[in-house]
Formats: structure tokens, C-alpha cells, sequence
């Protein structure tokens, strides 16, 4: 996500670095790059024009800041830009106090609506809001069992009445059936709609008269590029939209869209869905997109990420035995899992600031890497796990572990002498120290000379990590309706 656009600005800040203030002539270059970064990335036109004109603007009239170098301030300017075309904050979903909120998703044929209402739905169950489905998709084939199945996957009612039925009715009765059972949020996925086609949008206009929602999301295709804010834009036109989803934003999206919608349509963006899981949605902050767009990371997504996974009680305990040097092959697999509950290496690693430079090879040796160490560990004994010097000092134990995970001995070595380095790494930094890390990935590490970070802006927000909290138990929903 944002890759090539990250790229291509990181060549906008070289031509003012080395400069020693920020002047109308040396902007000129900068500028030019950012626009060209922008159009590539496929961001409206007209939006593009604004920004160029804001940034020049602001740039030029910047105070010099002692310490600061022009191009670290060039960033700051541009960062500040990008948060206010997205929205300037996160625009939470409504949630009506003491009735049922209802939500009505609509779009576009292909864009990924169904599977964002089950998203969506489970989002909000792991805010301990009980949802309803209501399937109103009596076009396309499968449409409802699709919604149905997803449904049981994630524990939640699904409210449907075939394909016979009338889709204003089936959300009359839909919403009509949260109501009396109490439900938190109802959530109504229609049937895709085609821009042109007026019979189609028509009947999602009486859906939405009928069941009068309180929100009404736009799920929008990311990679459709600039067209995504005009759809969008055409869509509050005839329907009024309080807000958009972007999908697919995972894959080979060049971001135009993120910069697009809330500028051209005056819709916020809610969420972007970030994978093909039914976990993969996060809610839409335009800070922290501002700084995956400028490669410093998003430490707080991250964050709330492995606060989803991680027991508090637990990260204490884990974090008592590495700072005493206890952490065993039995907790580093503990840990190996986890990282990928919360999903790719490629996808956290990108996440924290600086690794943005990481390239997919190296990422996918990493990946392997961890397969790697994973088999290896899992051919080990309870005690070998517990007692990573019982493997130091034997030969053969290593042998054995070697023919049983299918890798040589002495990848058995490698991955037991790493382990003990980082184990002792671990207690260094416990104490004070800030060592290197060991080669655990193959590839070396990630920090090593020249994939270090360069110096570059450094005030980017976000500050501290929002509190801890306990994981949180899953609640079980209803069958199918």
C-alpha cells in the first residue's frame, strides 16, 4: 500500500536536502516531484492542483526552525497537507443510544460489499455491539449464502427471506426484527448497483426511505483510483452517503483513492479494508495514513493490533522472562504465532518506522525464516523447548531435531546460537543497553548499514501508545435467522 508514492516523494525531499532554507526557487523541484508523485498515484486531478498550490503556499511563509533542515520541514508541511485532504480525523460509526442503529451499505457491482458488511459486523462485535445481517441481494447469485456463510464464521444473525421477496420489505422486516430482539446495530447489504442504472438506484433510495439509517456507507473499489471520488460523489448526489469503506487498499492500489474521496465527495472515509480476511478492517485515520504515505510507519495501528491478540497478564510474564533471560523456544514460538494472528511480516513490518526500505525479498525470506524455525522447534522435545543449553552442549540432540523438521544440523546450530545471542541481547536492552540484532531472519538484519532509517523528519504524531487494555472475551452470537 502507498509503496510506489512513498518512493517517489522520498525523491521530492533529496532535492532539498543540503539546502539551508526553503526559498521559491529550490521549492520548484520538490513541488514538481510531489506532483508527479501524486498523478502517478492516481490522485484527482483537481485535488492535486489544491495541494501543490497549498504546499508552495505554506512552504514559502514557514518560519525557519532552529535545528529543523528544510527538508525535514518540507515533510512536516507536506504530512500536514495530507491529513487535512483525508479529513484532518477519524469520523467513528453512529451509534444511536437506547435504539437500534441501522447501517446500509451500498455501491458498486465488485467492490467487496458483501464481505465488508461482515467486516463491518465483526468490527463492531469486538466493541461488544450485537449486530443483525440483513440480506437484501436477491440478484446475484449466491448473494445470500454468501452473506449467510459469513454470517456463522464470524457469529452473527444473518436476516434474509429469499430471493422472492421484495428488498424493501426484507429490510423493513429486517430492521423491524432487531428492534425486538434488542439488537445493537443492524447492518443491510443491498444489491450492487451500476452507475447508470436508474431502476437499480431508485430501489435503494425507497430501501433507505423505509428503514431510515443512520449511516449510509459507500463501499468503494481503492483500486479504481481517481473514479472512486466521482463514484462516490454521484452516489451522495442521488442517495446521501454519510461515509465511504475503501477495499482492497492491500493490494497493488496506488492510494489515489485515500486522497481523493473526502476531498471531491465531502464524505469521510470510515474504514479501509486491508486483506481478504473477515478481520482485515480498520478504521480510517487520516494521521496515521498521512505517515504510511511518508514512510514513517503507523506504530499506533500496530499497537492496537497486538493489544487485540495479547493477554495482559501474559505480556508481563513474558516480559519478566526476557528481561531475566528465561525466554525459552516455547515462548519465542508462542510469540511466532501471534505475529501471524495479526498478520503479514510484510504488513507489521511496514508499520514500524524505517522499515518501510525493507524489499519484498527480504521480507520473504523472513517469512521463510520463520517457517524455518518454526518446524525446527516443533521437532524438539517439552525440556529442549524449556532448556535451550541442553541443544548448546548436544550433538546429537540436534541431529535428531534436524531429521525430524527435514533441515540440515547445522541449521539446527545456527537457529540454537541465535536464539542464545538474542537471549542475552534481550537481557542487555532489559538493562539498559541498545545492542544489535541478531541474524534470526537469514537475511540479516533489518537495521544493519544501509537499511538503518535515515535521520529525515523525526516530529511525525501519534504520540504515546493508547493505554493497555485485557483481551477482550469473544461473544458468541445468534444462528441464522
Amino acid at each position: 500500500m502507498f509503496d510506489a508514492l512513498s518512493d517517489r516523494l522520498e525523491s521530492a525531499w533529496k532535492k532539498l536536502r543540503g539546502q539551508d532554507k526553503i526559498s521559491k526557487s529550490n521549492i520548484q523541484d520538490a513541488l514538481r516531484e510531489v506532483r508527479r508523485a501524486l498523478l502517478e498515484a492516481d490522485v484527482n486531478l483537481q485535488v492535486v492542483k489544491d495541494f501543490i498550490s497549498e504546499v508552495e503556499t505554506k512552504a514559502q511563509g514557514a518560519e525557519v526552525i532552529s535545528g529543523v533542515r528544510p527538508d525535514q520541514q518540507f515533510i512536516k508541511i507536506v504530512y500536514d497537507e495530507l491529513v487535512r485532504v483525508m479529513g484532518e480525523e477519524n469520523v467513528p460509526l453512529a451509534e444511536v443510544t437506547g435504539k437500534t442503529t441501522v447501517v446500509l451499505m451500498a455501491g458498486l457491482q465488485g467492490t467487496g460489499k458483501t464481505t465488508a458488511t461482515a467486516k463491518l459486523a465483526l468490527h463492531l462485535r469486538k466493541q461488544e455491539r450485537t449486530c443483525l445481517l440483513v440480506a437484501t441481494d436477491i440478484y446475484r447469485p449466491a448473494a445470500i449464502d454468501q452473506l449467510i456463510t459469513l454470517g456463522k464464521q464470524i457469529d452473527v444473525p444473518v436476516f434474509e427471506l429469499g430471493i422472492a421477496a421484495d428488498p424493501v420489505e426484507i429490510a423493513r422486516q429486517g430492521v423491524e426484527r432487531a428492534r425486538a430482539e434488542g439488537i445493537n446495530t443492524v447492518i443491510i447489504d443491498t444489491a450492487g448497483r451500476l452507475q447508470i442504472d436508474e431502476g437499480m438506484m431508485a430501489e435503494l433510495a425507497r430501501i433507505k426511505q423505509v428503514v431510515e439509517p443512520d449511516e449510509t456507507l459507500l463501499v468503494v473499489d481503492a483500486m479504481t483510483g481517481q473514479e472512486a471520488a466521482n463514484l462516490t460523489r454521484t452516489f451522495h448526489d442521488k442517495i446521501g452517503i454519510t461515509g465511504a469503506i475503501l477495499t482492497k487498499m492491500d493490494g497493488d492500489s496506488r492510494g489515489g483513492a485515500a486522497l481523493s474521496v473526502r476531498q471531491i465527495s465531502g464524505a469521510p472515509i470510515k474504514f479501509v479494508g486491508v486483506g481478504e480476511k473477515v478481520e482485515a478492517l480498520q478504521p480510517f485515520y487520516p494521521e496515521r495514513m498521512a505517515s504510511r504515505i511518508l514512510g514513517m510507519g503507523d506504530v499506533l495501528t500496530l499497537v492496537e493490533k497486538a493489544q487485540e491478540e495479547i493477554d495482559l497478564a501474559d505480556a508481563e510474564k513474558m516480559q519478566e522472562k526476557i528481561l531475566s533471560a528465561k525466554f525459552d523456544f516455547t515462548d519465542f514460538l508462542k510469540q511466532m504465532r501471534l505475529l501471524k494472528n495479526m498478520g503479514s511480516l510484510g504488513g507489521i513490518m511496514k508499520m514500524i518506522p524505517g522499515m518501510n526500505k525493507l524489499s519484498e525479498d527480504q521480507l520473504k525470506q523472513g517469512e521463510t525464516q520463520l517457517k524455518r524455525c518454526e518446524a525446527m522447534i516443533n521437532s524438539m522435545t517439552g525440556k529442549e523447548r524449556r532448556d535451550p543449553d541442553l541443544l548448546s552442549s548436544s550433538p546429537s540432540r540436534r541431529k535428531r531435531i534436524a531429521a525430524g523438521s527435514g533441515y540440515r544440523e547445522a541449521d539446527v546450530s545456527k537457529l540454537v546460537a541465535d536464539f542464545q545471542k538474542m537471549r542475552s541481547l534481550m537481557q542487555q536492552m532489559g538493562q539498559g543497553g541498545i545492542p544489535g540484532m541478531p541474524g534470526m531472519f537469514g537475511g540479516g538484519n533489518p537495521l544493519a548499514a544501509g537499511n538503518r532509517p535515515s535521520p529525515g523528519w523525526r516530529g511525525y504524531p501519534g504520540g504515546a501508545p493508547p493505554a493497555k487494555k485485557k483481551k477482550e472475551k469473544k461473544k458468541k452470537g445468534f444462528g441464522t435467522l
